[in-house]
């Protein structure tokens, strides 16, 4: 059975880490309800819910993907770049440690969720403002003995890896061009963004299903001409945090 850990939207979330996106005003009585709609559709996509209680000094902590990579054997906790997302992974690892043993990036190491995409036993890493060269070497070393191989990935002008790739089909990639390149994903199929939709690049899979933000009906189409069925969402509000739908959730097979 699928799990899903997703944590409820903090009150201070208009306090949030940006890089590559302007601050304005977040509702969050919205954004709750979009993040409720959200977990709804990791429901509906036959995910077990759990939903941790906000941290409510801890604006960022709604985007629980980045304080660790779940794997079918072990889980990694991170070292978040931005310093004031590190406390953020305390009650992950305790909920987590329920499913998997645990390992972790240590200083002076940084790695952060959101920079990660598996692909079968292949880990791609973005090299980014958020992970360095430390973190991406650490994680070579934990999943070594576990046959994974991790693949290091230049990427620009966006704050994580699966800001410009995600995978939506065993095969098939959707790629923002400006911000990574092709060849570090040879042998894929690629779905390129429409490209009036710049951040249109982050999809969920979840199972046989997949979870995509409603605001980018171009790239939609794209999708749909593909074969891919979609679930929509209006994460809206949640990306004016600079999230998006691979952020808010820890996808993974087991039960305690």
């Amino acid at each position: 059975m699928l799990t899903a850990i997703t944590r409820k939207v903090s009150p201070s979330m208009g306090q949030c880490e940006l890089s590559y996106v302007p601050r304005v005003d977040i509702d969050i009585a919205l954004a709750r309800r979009q993040h409720y709609q959200y977990q709804q559709a990791l429901s509906a996509l036959g995910c077990r819910v759990i939903t941790l209680p906000a941290e409510d000094e801890l604006p960022d902590a709604v985007f629980v993907e980045d304080v660790a990579l779940v794997l079918d054997e072990v889980a990694v906790m991170t070292r978040p770049g931005a310093a004031s997302r590190r406390p953020e992974g305390a009650s992950v690892a305790a909920t987590l440690s329920q499913y998997r043993n645990l390992l972790s990036i240590q200083a002076p190491g940084t790695l952060e969720g959101g920079d990660m995409m598996r692909v079968g036993r292949t880990i791609y890493v973005g090299r980014s403002a958020r992970t360095n060269s430390s973190g991406i070497e650490q994680l070579t070393r934990l999943l070594s003995d576990y046959g994974y191989a991790v693949h290091p990935v230049a990427m620009t002008e966006c704050l994580h890896l699966k800001s410009a790739v995600t995978l939506v089909a065993d095969e098939t990639l959707l790629i923002q061009p400006e911000w990574v390149g092709r060849d570090d994903f040879a042998g894929f199929k690629i779905i390129e963004i429409d490209p009036g939709e710049p951040h249109a690049a982050n999809t969920l899979r979840v199972g046989s299903g997949m979870i995509y933000p409603s605001c980018f009906p171009r790239t939609l189409e794209r999708l749909s001409k593909a074969g891919i069925t979609v679930t929509t969402v209006d994460v809206s509000e949640l990306q004016k945090a600079e999230g998006a739908v691979t952020c808010c959730s820890l996808i993974f097979e087991g039960e305690p």
